[in-house]
């Protein structure tokens, strides 16, 4: 081990309410796919479409964690970890999306906060991780306004019984995937390869999460609540005059759509004229709607994105451009933690931002047990890097509260089916046996040396 990867050196870094803990979505671990009156969602449709996900995998399954539960909270409890960033399965809370109420999914998630409070877990609830109810598809779902007013219903109902028992809520975890990957690249549910779909589904999402910021403050004004941005740490190919306007083009595209309503009450100029149907979905008082205070939001990042300017392409007219760095993840994405500091920056500058947490980070590292242990070292490199970076934020005062390791455990990686392994636990997915990797005790070593330094 290095002197960069001690955990020990590295825990110094930190202040003292620093938390560290780990994440997961309910669709890629919970499984009991149709048990205790959940309905299905629009990823349990499309999973089950032939050629959608590799291996012609599923969640039906995942890792069982809903019947699992107790054992896998033992394991964050063995770990250390101080916080635990879960998503709540909207088809099991209202399965038709909206109207009844299925008091078992509730359930689960009484025994889940309990269970959390017990250990003295902290619980950072998503309300929405891409697992929309299947019934709301049919009038259109994220195209359709009147999902906007049913995901507010839904966050209302889950903060008055929940809300007493959560540390922070989010509304939506990386609407970027599920607006532009989901309805303008089609590799995610429901599909759909649109502009037109896209820009429905990016207004509607931004409508709903201002309206769902709402609806908890109505419930529990008291409540932290933020929203989770996968933004994109954009990077120009050259320092040409073309590459440059490029990434500003891709910027917007990307992160400004989201950020620009949320921070500032207005989309930027650039989308607005380079994807017209846009205009037409924004009605009196939606920005404003929209363009509510946040008490915190959260960043995933994994890799940066490089561009080329690409006048061809619709817009933003942009291509992809090469890695710069040699170290890729076994899912194919550069390692770059200076990409890290590079997003955090511009959207600082960009932006007035409140406290943010790292809710996501992790790579894809497919070592598999041997002889009962898992030697995962260019995750625990990885996972160590980007921590040494968090570290240099927080030193030049950018106000990063928390880092979450993505992920607690193996899980359904979407698109990828089980082809891909993002967890500091390994999961055998025929037996379900959950082995501790290298990384996860390495981060075991580190949350305990950042605690013995506090105390």
């Amino acid at each position: 081990m290095t002197s960069e990867t001690s955990p020990q050196k590295l825990a110094r870094r930190f202040p003292d309410a620093f938390l560290f803990g780990v994440a997961t979505a309910s669709y890629q671990i919970e499984g009991a796919a149709t048990e205790d009156g959940r309905k299905p969602s629009i990823w349990d449709a499309f999973s089950h479409m032939p050629g959608r996900v590799k291996g012609g995998d599923t969640g039906d399954e995942a890792c069982d964690h809903y019947n699992r539960l107790d054992a896998d909270l033992d394991l964050m409890a063995e770990l250390g970890v101080e916080a635990y960033r879960f998503s709540i399965a909207w088809p099991r809370i209202l399965p038709d999306g909206t109207g009844a109420i299925n008091a078992k999914g509730f359930d689960f998630y009484d025994r889940l906060l309990d269970g959390l409070k017990a250990r003295g877990i902290k619980a950072f609830a998503t309300l929405y991780h891409w697992d929309l109810p299947l019934a709301l598809m049919g009038r259109g779902g994220w195209t359709d306004r009147g999902t906007a007013e049913a995901f507010a219903d839904y966050a209302g109902i889950v903060t008055r019984r929940l809300g007493d028992r959560l540390d922070t809520i989010v509304t939506f975890n990386e609407p970027w995937c599920s607006v532009y990957l989901g309805h303008l690249m089609g590799v995610h549910a429901p599909g759909e390869r649109s502009m037109q779909a896209a820009m429905s589904a990016l207004h509607v999402t931004n409508l709903a999460h201002g309206l769902g910021v709402q609806a908890i403050r109505a419930e529990r004004p008291d409540l932290p609540v933020g929203i989770v941005l996968n933004a994109m740490s954009v990077m120009a190919a050259s320092d040409s005059d073309a590459d440059r306007k490029a990434a500003e083009r891709a910027n917007d595209f990307h992160n400004g759509v989201f950020f620009g309503p949320l921070f500032k009450g207005s989309y930027p100029h650039s989308v607005l004229e380079g994807c017209p149907v846009l205009e037409g979905h924004i009605k009196d008082g939606d920005l404003e709607t929209i363009h509510q205070p946040l008490d915190f939001w959260g960043l995933n990042y994994y890799t940066p994105m490089r561009v080329r300017d690409d006048a061809a392409s619709q817009f933003p007219h942009v291509a992809g451009a090469p890695a710069v760095q040699p170290g890729k993840t076994d899912i194919g994405w550069e390692i770059e933690p200076m990409g890290l500091s590079h997003v955090v920056k511009d959207l600082y500058g960009r932006y007035t931002l409140p406290e943010f947490y790292i809710t996501e980070n992790g790579a894809a590292d497919n070592t598999e047990v041997e002889n009962g242990a898992v030697s995962d070292t260019m995750r625990l490199d990885y996972i160590a890097s980007h921590l040494s970076v968090a570290a240099d934020l927080i030193a030049e005062n950018y106000p990063l509260k928390g880092y979450f390791a993505w992920s607690l455990m193996d899980n359904f990686e979407w698109a990828e089916g089980y082809s891909q392994r993002f967890g500091i636990v390994h999961v055998d997915y025929g037996t379900q046996t959950r082995t501790i990797k290298q990384s996860g005790y390495w981060y075991q070593s580190l949350i305990a040396a950042h605690e013995a330094g506090n105390s």
